[in-house]
């Protein structure tokens, strides 16, 4: 009994990996500036959900006279979210 070839993690990873082969192949290298871009939209996608969090914490805080204590936490969670958004994000490219 043979596999179905689509549910092979190792054919997935070769097709892909030809893919992107071709792909370099077709359109060459980035340009610096488009690396630069991806840098700083990769920033971006990890900065914001942060500070979201830290803007949520205080608001909490606030809200609850709690001095800093769902600052931190609010903070942790944005910086999860943003590192699992950045992280789907480089493996989408």
């Amino acid at each position: 009994m043979t596999p179905d070839d689509d549910d092979d993690p190792l054919v997935r990873q070769a097709r892909l990996r030809r893919d992107r082969h071709d792909r370099w192949l077709r359109e060459g290298d980035m340009s610096v500036g488009r690396r630069l871009a991806q840098i700083g939209v990769l920033g971006w996608m990890i900065v914001v959900p942060m500070l979201a969090g830290i803007f949520t914490g205080r608001w909490l805080d606030a809200r609850f006279g709690d001095g800093i204590f769902w600052t931190a936490p609010c903070l942790m969670l944005g910086l999860g979210l943003g590192g699992w958004t950045a992280w789907n994000w480089m493996n989408a490219e």
